[in-house]
Protein backbone atom coordinates (compact mmCIF):
# COMPACT_ATOMS: atom_id res chain seq x y z
CA UNK A 1 0.00 0.00 0.00
CA UNK A 2 2.81 2.44 0.96
CA UNK A 3 4.29 1.76 -2.49
CA UNK A 4 1.67 2.58 -4.43
CA UNK A 5 0.94 5.91 -2.46
CA UNK A 6 4.50 6.89 -3.04
CA UNK A 7 4.09 6.23 -6.88
CA UNK A 8 0.77 7.96 -6.93
CA UNK A 9 2.64 10.84 -5.28
CA UNK A 10 5.81 10.77 -8.16
CA UNK A 11 3.23 10.99 -10.42
CA UNK A 12 1.34 13.61 -8.72
CA UNK A 13 4.65 16.09 -8.65
CA UNK A 14 5.66 15.27 -12.04
CA UNK A 15 2.67 16.18 -13.63
CA UNK A 16 2.29 19.29 -11.21
CA UNK A 17 6.11 20.25 -11.83
CA UNK A 18 5.11 19.99 -15.87
CA UNK A 19 2.32 22.12 -15.70
CA UNK A 20 4.43 24.81 -13.85
CA UNK A 21 6.83 24.85 -16.09
CA UNK A 22 6.57 27.98 -18.19
CA UNK A 23 7.25 28.49 -21.97
CA UNK A 24 10.30 30.82 -22.30
CA UNK A 25 10.22 33.22 -24.90
CA UNK A 26 12.07 36.13 -26.47
CA UNK A 27 9.94 38.77 -28.56
CA UNK A 28 12.27 39.52 -31.40
CA UNK A 29 12.40 43.64 -33.10
CA UNK A 30 9.38 43.90 -35.50
CA UNK A 31 9.20 44.27 -38.66
CA UNK A 32 7.14 46.39 -41.04
CA UNK A 33 6.50 45.60 -44.63
CA UNK A 34 3.56 48.54 -44.85
CA UNK A 35 3.87 52.37 -45.74
CA UNK A 36 2.14 53.01 -41.93
CA UNK A 37 2.98 56.44 -41.35
CA UNK A 38 3.79 55.25 -37.75
CA UNK A 39 6.16 53.33 -38.12
CA UNK A 40 10.48 55.03 -37.55
CA UNK A 41 13.34 53.28 -37.35
CA UNK A 42 12.66 52.64 -32.96
CA UNK A 43 9.37 51.65 -33.61
CA UNK A 44 10.15 47.51 -34.06
CA UNK A 45 11.89 47.84 -30.46
CA UNK A 46 9.08 49.45 -29.42
CA UNK A 47 6.42 46.98 -30.46
CA UNK A 48 8.63 44.39 -29.17
CA UNK A 49 8.76 45.86 -25.90
CA UNK A 50 4.73 46.09 -25.47
CA UNK A 51 4.64 42.56 -26.77
CA UNK A 52 6.90 41.30 -23.98
CA UNK A 53 5.12 43.35 -21.55
CA UNK A 54 1.61 42.00 -21.97
CA UNK A 55 3.26 38.46 -22.22
CA UNK A 56 4.70 38.86 -18.98
CA UNK A 57 1.27 39.98 -17.35
CA UNK A 58 -0.48 37.00 -18.54
CA UNK A 59 1.87 35.18 -16.07
CA UNK A 60 1.59 32.47 -18.68
CA UNK A 61 5.63 32.61 -19.39
CA UNK A 62 8.87 33.21 -18.92
CA UNK A 63 10.50 36.29 -20.86
CA UNK A 64 14.06 36.96 -21.66
CA UNK A 65 15.38 40.09 -22.32
CA UNK A 66 17.56 40.39 -25.66
CA UNK A 67 17.16 43.92 -26.64
CA UNK A 68 18.48 45.40 -23.63
CA UNK A 69 21.58 42.43 -23.33
CA UNK A 70 24.26 44.95 -23.90
CA UNK A 71 23.73 46.36 -20.21
CA UNK A 72 23.44 42.53 -18.83
CA UNK A 73 26.82 41.62 -20.24
CA UNK A 74 28.10 44.89 -18.67
CA UNK A 75 27.23 43.68 -15.02
CA UNK A 76 28.76 40.39 -15.55
CA UNK A 77 31.82 42.19 -16.78
CA UNK A 78 31.70 44.13 -13.98
CA UNK A 79 31.73 41.31 -11.67
CA UNK A 80 34.04 39.69 -13.55
CA UNK A 81 36.68 42.02 -12.92
CA UNK A 82 37.06 41.96 -9.26
CA UNK A 83 35.87 45.24 -8.21
CA UNK A 84 32.58 43.78 -7.02
CA UNK A 85 31.73 41.72 -4.11
CA UNK A 86 31.94 38.03 -5.10
CA UNK A 87 28.48 36.86 -3.56
CA UNK A 88 26.50 39.81 -4.66
CA UNK A 89 28.02 40.10 -8.34
CA UNK A 90 26.02 39.17 -11.66
CA UNK A 91 27.67 35.58 -12.39
CA UNK A 92 28.98 34.27 -16.24
CA UNK A 93 26.81 31.40 -17.39
CA UNK A 94 23.94 31.52 -16.01
CA UNK A 95 21.79 33.32 -18.42
CA UNK A 96 18.40 31.57 -19.44
CA UNK A 97 17.80 31.00 -23.02
CA UNK A 98 14.70 31.49 -24.64
CA UNK A 99 12.78 28.30 -25.90
CA UNK A 100 11.07 29.80 -28.28
CA UNK A 101 11.45 33.52 -30.63
CA UNK A 102 8.32 35.42 -31.14
CA UNK A 103 8.72 37.19 -34.80
CA UNK A 104 6.55 39.44 -35.66
CA UNK A 105 5.84 41.48 -39.28
CA UNK A 106 3.34 44.62 -39.34
CA UNK A 107 1.93 43.25 -42.91
CA UNK A 108 -1.09 45.54 -43.37
CA UNK A 109 -2.22 48.84 -42.42
CA UNK A 110 -5.01 50.99 -43.03
CA UNK A 111 -6.32 54.18 -41.44
CA UNK A 112 -9.66 56.06 -42.98
CA UNK A 113 -10.92 59.01 -42.21
CA UNK A 114 -14.24 60.50 -43.41
CA UNK A 115 -16.11 63.38 -42.86
CA UNK A 116 -19.44 63.16 -41.32
CA UNK A 117 -20.98 66.74 -41.61
CA UNK A 118 -21.42 69.78 -39.99
CA UNK A 119 -17.93 71.13 -41.47
CA UNK A 120 -17.03 75.13 -41.70
CA UNK A 121 -14.06 77.23 -41.78
CA UNK A 122 -13.07 80.18 -39.91
CA UNK A 123 -10.16 81.81 -40.80
CA UNK A 124 -7.97 79.17 -42.28
CA UNK A 125 -9.13 76.39 -39.34
CA UNK A 126 -11.63 73.76 -40.14
CA UNK A 127 -13.81 72.56 -37.55
CA UNK A 128 -16.34 69.34 -38.25
CA UNK A 129 -17.42 66.01 -37.66
CA UNK A 130 -14.68 63.18 -38.28
CA UNK A 131 -14.72 59.45 -37.80
CA UNK A 132 -11.72 57.51 -37.81
CA UNK A 133 -10.76 54.25 -38.42
CA UNK A 134 -7.54 52.04 -38.17
CA UNK A 135 -7.22 48.43 -39.14
CA UNK A 136 -4.05 46.65 -38.79
CA UNK A 137 -2.40 42.75 -39.86
CA UNK A 138 0.40 40.95 -38.09
CA UNK A 139 1.88 38.12 -39.39
CA UNK A 140 2.89 35.68 -36.29
CA UNK A 141 5.90 33.35 -36.27
CA UNK A 142 7.10 31.43 -33.48
CA UNK A 143 10.00 29.64 -33.77
CA UNK A 144 11.91 26.83 -31.96
CA UNK A 145 15.41 27.97 -30.88
CA UNK A 146 16.71 23.97 -30.79
CA UNK A 147 14.94 22.85 -34.02
CA UNK A 148 14.53 26.24 -36.12
CA UNK A 149 11.41 24.91 -36.90
CA UNK A 150 7.94 27.20 -36.88
CA UNK A 151 6.06 26.22 -33.80
CA UNK A 152 2.99 28.40 -34.54
CA UNK A 153 1.81 30.44 -37.32
CA UNK A 154 -1.05 33.33 -37.50
CA UNK A 155 -1.83 36.46 -39.29
CA UNK A 156 -3.61 38.73 -36.06
CA UNK A 157 -6.01 41.83 -37.16
CA UNK A 158 -7.52 44.10 -35.04
CA UNK A 159 -9.94 47.01 -35.81
CA UNK A 160 -10.51 50.66 -34.26
CA UNK A 161 -12.61 53.34 -34.71
CA UNK A 162 -12.99 56.81 -33.17
CA UNK A 163 -15.43 59.49 -33.85
CA UNK A 164 -15.95 63.22 -32.99
CA UNK A 165 -15.80 66.70 -33.83
CA UNK A 166 -11.87 67.27 -34.78
CA UNK A 167 -10.22 70.44 -35.77
CA UNK A 168 -7.64 71.26 -38.12
CA UNK A 169 -4.92 73.74 -38.86
CA UNK A 170 -2.60 73.48 -41.89
CA UNK A 171 1.57 73.46 -40.79
CA UNK A 172 2.44 71.74 -44.09
CA UNK A 173 3.33 68.07 -42.24
CA UNK A 174 4.02 67.10 -38.63
CA UNK A 175 6.11 64.87 -37.19
CA UNK A 176 6.23 62.74 -34.11
CA UNK A 177 6.75 59.11 -32.50
CA UNK A 178 4.62 56.29 -31.70
CA UNK A 179 3.16 57.75 -28.18
CA UNK A 180 1.48 60.66 -30.53
CA UNK A 181 -0.85 57.65 -31.52
CA UNK A 182 -2.12 56.49 -28.18
CA UNK A 183 -5.24 58.28 -27.68
CA UNK A 184 -6.11 57.66 -31.69
CA UNK A 185 -7.64 54.74 -33.20
CA UNK A 186 -4.33 54.24 -34.60
CA UNK A 187 -3.08 53.63 -31.70
CA UNK A 188 -6.10 51.36 -29.93
CA UNK A 189 -5.54 49.00 -33.03
CA UNK A 190 -1.76 48.68 -32.30
CA UNK A 191 -2.58 48.00 -28.63
CA UNK A 192 -5.79 45.70 -29.54
CA UNK A 193 -3.40 43.58 -32.07
CA UNK A 194 -0.81 43.11 -28.97
CA UNK A 195 -3.11 42.40 -26.70
CA UNK A 196 -4.79 39.38 -29.27
CA UNK A 197 -1.30 38.05 -29.96
CA UNK A 198 -0.55 37.80 -26.66
CA UNK A 199 -4.10 36.04 -25.97
CA UNK A 200 -3.41 34.00 -28.98
CA UNK A 201 -0.21 32.25 -27.78
CA UNK A 202 -1.17 32.00 -24.52
CA UNK A 203 -4.04 29.58 -25.74
CA UNK A 204 -2.22 28.01 -28.42
CA UNK A 205 0.79 27.33 -26.11
CA UNK A 206 -0.16 27.01 -22.73
CA UNK A 207 -4.25 26.79 -22.48
CA UNK A 208 -4.87 24.26 -24.98
CA UNK A 209 -8.12 23.88 -24.60
CA UNK A 210 -11.72 25.54 -26.22
CA UNK A 211 -10.06 28.49 -26.71
CA UNK A 212 -8.08 26.96 -30.04
CA UNK A 213 -12.07 26.71 -31.73
CA UNK A 214 -12.39 30.02 -31.07
CA UNK A 215 -9.18 31.00 -32.95
CA UNK A 216 -9.67 28.64 -35.49
CA UNK A 217 -13.20 30.21 -35.83
CA UNK A 218 -11.43 33.41 -36.35
CA UNK A 219 -9.30 32.51 -38.57
CA UNK A 220 -11.58 31.02 -40.88
CA UNK A 221 -13.63 34.12 -40.81
CA UNK A 222 -10.48 35.74 -42.28
CA UNK A 223 -9.46 33.64 -44.97
CA UNK A 224 -13.60 34.05 -46.09
CA UNK A 225 -13.03 37.96 -46.13
CA UNK A 226 -9.61 37.78 -47.72
CA UNK A 227 -11.01 35.57 -50.63
CA UNK A 228 -14.01 37.93 -51.03
CA UNK A 229 -11.98 40.73 -51.61
CA UNK A 230 -9.79 39.17 -54.35
CA UNK A 231 -11.38 39.62 -57.68
CA UNK A 232 -9.85 36.69 -60.55
CA UNK A 233 -9.90 36.87 -64.29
Amino acid sequence: MRKVLFAIALVTLFVSSAFAAKPVLAVAEFRNDTSAGWWSSDVGNDLAGMLANELASTEKFKLVERHKIGAVLDEQDLANSGRVKKSTGAKLGQMTGAQYVVIATVSAFDNKTRETGGGLSFHGIGLGGKQEEAYIAVDLRVVDTTTGEVEFTRTVEARSTGGGVGVSVYRGGFGGNLSNYEKTPTGKAIRAVIMEISDYLGCAMVDKDACLDEYKAKDQSRRAKTKKSIKLD
